[in-house]
């Protein structure tokens, strides 16, 4: 049987609940989840929780967390592996994930890969952006989608040109 311990932290964008098994991280989610038990952040979870703090004060461009994924079909997991390709405060489309990883004409199977990411923003679904940029589908809302973005994208530009 596996054990899952929860937290739930506060963030930017609203409370994120975090899931760790003896694995690593294998759960974060906008809100708190209802029905669980939280407990006080250790392991994993406290791991989780300071690189995800540095992450929005923007000192981390890179999470370095033991990861947990149970679940995902092949092409799910072989989109969740693209995801974390994507360099910190850059973007691809649906349509240019779905050619990387060999199937051209499943940007939908990619949108659906992206809602059904476990680990929303240490595996940043939320670089992944409609056609011409568009902001499409996030499971924390479009406002936070657009903070994420709007985030990476000052940081990387002030490490670049300041």
């Amino acid at each position: 049987m596996v054990v899952m311990r929860w937290s739930v932290v506060d963030s930017p964008v609203g409370p994120l609940s975090l899931s760790a098994d003896e694995v690593g991280l294998c759960r974060l989610r906008f809100g708190a989840v209802e029905g669980v038990e939280f407990t006080p952040p250790a392991g994993a979870l406290a791991a989780a929780v300071e690189q995800l703090s540095s992450y929005f004060s923007g000192e981390l461009t890179d999470f370095d967390l033991p990861l947990s994924v149970q679940r995902g079909s092949e092409f799910e997991r072989a989109v969740w592996q693209r995801m974390t390709t994507i360099a910190y405060g850059e973007t691809e489309t649906y349509g240019e994930v779905a050619a990387v990883v060999g199937e051209a004409g499943a940007a939908r199977a990619v949108g659906v890969a992206c809602n059904r990411n476990p680990i929303a923003i240490v595996v940043p679904c939320h670089r992944i952006v409609g056609a011409g940029g568009k902001l499409v589908g996030f499971g924390g809302g479009l406002p936070a989608k657009r903070f994420l973005l709007d985030l990476e994208a000052g940081i990387a530009w002030q490490r670049t040109w300041v």
